[in-house]
């Protein structure tokens, strides 16, 4: 893998790894904690039998979801940092990529269009490298 690739292919796993991560905390660690058990926050349901300590304000799964994710997401973060140098990005995008992974989804969607258009400029970069030579 060369110098270039390094970072965008860590930013596409980073991205999936983050937006799963977030999945996980806003849709089951999040609940577990707040909504679940009868010392949670809103109390909406109780919690199942003989599973209490998965719910309510000292739920494991916080410690289990929450905790990496938050360390995945500033590997996420240093690795668009890294991206956003190496490829000269405008400020404005950096912090548009970065905060992406903030929203469940959404930072799978940017990483697809992403590949997406660095694929596009890849095969400009080829076909115009082959021109290049064609002429010599």
């Amino acid at each position: 893998m060369d110098k270039k690739s390094l970072p965008f292919t860590l930013y596409r796993v980073l991205a999936y790894i983050t937006g799963i991560a977030l999945i996980l905390l806003a849709f089951v660690a999040m609940p577990a904690k707040y909504l679940v058990g009868e010392a949670s926050a809103l109390a909406l349901v109780p919690a199942p039998a003989g599973m209490e300590h998965l719910f309510g304000p000292e739920s494991v799964l916080m410690l289990f979801i929450a905790i990496p994710h938050g360390y995945i997401y500033m590997a996420y973060v240093l690795v668009v940092i890294w991206l956003a140098l190496g490829r000269r990005w405008s400020a404005g995008k950096t912090v548009g990529v970065a905060l992406a992974g903030t929203i469940p989804f959404v930072g799978m969607v940017v990483e697809h269009r992403l590949a997406k258009a660095e694929k596009a400029k890849m095969e400009a970069e080829a076909a115009r490298a082959q021109g290049a030579a064609a002429e010599a």
